[in-house]
């Protein structure tokens, strides 16, 4: 190898670093730390509850009416990253509405449940919170998690 071929390997070398780099940085700025992360768990099937609709909501305290924060599908691993971020998420009621009807339609099953509400209070914001749904087409749980 010449002197002259070594640099140009190195300069690509360094191309391709630089643009992995800049991936990186990107798909973690497209999902943000999120302070509340949820994971559906198929316990029927045994495996991850990928492609469930969800949608997170707040309850207005002057009102007792929720407000729509943001809707989600679970990806492949039954995770839905980026909820809420760190600035909105405050002390207060809140909902997580899982869309299991449609899921177990799509997987060509029914459910007895058509979609799982899940309802809880955040009084310290600067904790993290795992509320994960366990479920079947009978039955589901959940639960607090870190």
């Amino acid at each position: 190898m010449t002197l002259k071929s070594a640099r140009m390997s190195t300069s690509r070398l360094q191309h391709i670093k630089d643009h992995l780099l800049d991936e990186y940085t990107c798909a973690e700025m497209a999902a943000p730390y999120s302070p509340l992360t949820t994971h559906v768990l198929n316990t029927g099937m045994g495996v991850p509850g990928a492609h469930m609709a969800l949608s997170l909501h707040r309850m207005d305290p002057s009102t007792s009416l929720w407000n729509l924060l943001t809707t989600g599908t679970t990806n492949d691993d039954g995770r839905c990253p980026g909820l809420i971020t760190r600035e909105t998420f405050t002390p207060a009621v809140y909902k997580m509405r899982f869309e299991t009807g449609q899921y177990w339609g799509s997987l060509g099953e029914t459910s007895f449940y058509p979609y799982v509400e899940i309802v809880f209070t955040i009084t310290d914001h600067s904790q993290k919170f795992h509320v994960p749904l366990l479920c079947s087409r009978f039955s589901y749980t959940t639960y607090r998690g870190s």
